[in-house]
């Protein structure tokens, strides 16, 4: 039940954060859509040389964790919480440079608010997998040293991925 409430709280916090950015898309409307693209473009590669530790970059973020407290006071309610503000990825650690790609695509798309809500939702989901597919092993630890060994190659694909896209969309 638990991890259920957390993931709802990730679901919703992932969607709030593209909406605003969706909202917010709006404003860079007026510049072509192939500079927007290619900003796109650029700041996927971008993400992935980052990943695969070619770029020294630093990512904006809240370098802070949502405090274990929030989950004693009330179980329930504690869950939906951090599930909420580790889905807006706004009071957080986000290691990887692909959510950062997206929040940029999202951005700088000003198209329909579908893709945004399936960027934000994606995002929510992603996060909610790893809790999720840890419990099912059925062995936490063997299961965080195999993800440890693969995290990189995944991070460095995810941002791949997101500048392939943008290239299709753009053509």
């Amino acid at each position: 039940m638990v991890l259920g409430v957390f993931t709802l709280g990730l679901l919703v916090g992932g969607t709030l954060t593209a909406a605003v950015l969706w909202l917010l898309s709006g404003l860079f409307t007026p510049l072509p859509a192939g500079w927007r693209q290619g900003l796109i473009v650029a700041a996927a590669l971008l993400a992935a040389l980052r990943d695969a530790g070619k770029l020294p970059l630093r990512l904006p973020q809240n370098a802070r964790q949502v405090p274990q407290d929030v989950l004693r006071r009330h179980l329930a309610r504690g869950a939906l919480q951090f599930g909420f503000e580790l889905g807006t990825g706004v009071r957080t650690y986000v290691s990887a440079s692909a959510p950062y790609a997206i929040a940029v695509a999202v951005l700088l798309s000003g198209g329909s608010y579908a893709p945004a809500l399936a960027a934000g939702l994606g995002f929510g989901a992603g996060r909610a997998l790893t809790p999720a597919l840890r419990r099912v092993s059925g062995d936490g630890e063997h299961w965080d040293d195999r993800l440890a060994r693969r995290l990189s190659g995944v991070t460095v694909l995810s941002s791949a991925l997101i500048a392939t896209a943008a290239l299709v969309v753009q053509r």
